[in-house]
C-alpha cells in the first residue's frame, strides 16, 4: 500500500514543475527552507497551509490535522484517499501550499 501511495505522491508532484520530491525514506517537498508536504510511513499525505486556510480546508474536506510519526503536524491537512482521484485539483492545493511557505521568512 505504501508503494502505491508513493507512486500517487510522485504523480502529484510531477504535476507541479516548480519543485521536486525530496527524501527517500520520508518523501517530502520543501521550499524556502520549509517543508510543505509529506508522505508518512502509514501512507498518508499531508499538505501544509496557514492556520486559517488549514481550518477552512479541514472543515471543507471533512478531514483532520495530518499526523506523522505519532505527532500532529502544525499547519498540515490530512489528504483523504477520496481526494487522490483528482490529482489536478490536488496539485492546485500543493501549489497553494508552496506559495504559502514562500511567503514565510527563509530558514
Amino acid at each position: 500500500m505504501w508503494k502505491e501511495k508513493l507512486d500517487l505522491y510522485d504523480r502529484l508532484i510531477d504535476k507541479c514543475p516548480r519543485f521536486e520530491r525530496k527524501g527517500k525514506s520520508m518523501p517530502y517537498t520543501s521550499a524556502n527552507g520549509h517543508m510543505f508536504s509529506q508522505l508518512n510511513k502509514a501512507g498518508d499525505i499531508g499538505i501544509r497551509f496557514s492556520k486559517p486556510v488549514q481550518e477552512k480546508y479541514i472543515e471543507a474536506f471533512g478531514t483532520s490535522i495530518f499526523k506523522s510519526y505519532g505527532s500532529e503536524m502544525e499547519g498540515y491537512v490530512l489528504i483523504l484517499d477520496s481526494m487522490l482521484d483528482d490529482l489536478d485539483k490536488l496539485s492546485e492545493y500543493l501549489n497553494e501550499s508552496c506559495d504559502y511557505v514562500m511567503s514565510l521568512d527563509p530558514k
